[in-house]
């Protein structure tokens, strides 16, 4: 399929056929590759995780990370079942 790279400012752009987005799942946004002299483009994906890392990092410095809950099992509470 042959589209036209149009101009949109100072830079240049392509139009997506609606049927490509939908069948590549592409909503607003998407990743962006250039590979070997060819464009790649990804649908983003949601990264739930993304930044755990430094916010854990960053609980740590301010002392911030103690337990809520007490991690220790008590086998000796009457009401517990096996």
């Amino acid at each position: 399929m042959k589209i036209s790279v149009v101009q949109i400012g100072n830079s240049r752009g392509v139009r997506i056929p609606k049927a490509v987005l939908e069948q590549c799942n592409i909503k607003d946004e998407v990743d962006l590759e250039v590979e070997h002299g060819k464009l790649i483009l990804k649908p983003t994906v949601d990264k739930p995780r993304q930044g755990w890392e430094q916010q854990f990092a960053a609980m740590s410095e301010n002392e911030d990370d103690r337990l809520l809950i007490d991690d220790a099992l008590e086998l000796d509470v009457d009401d517990w079942q096996w």
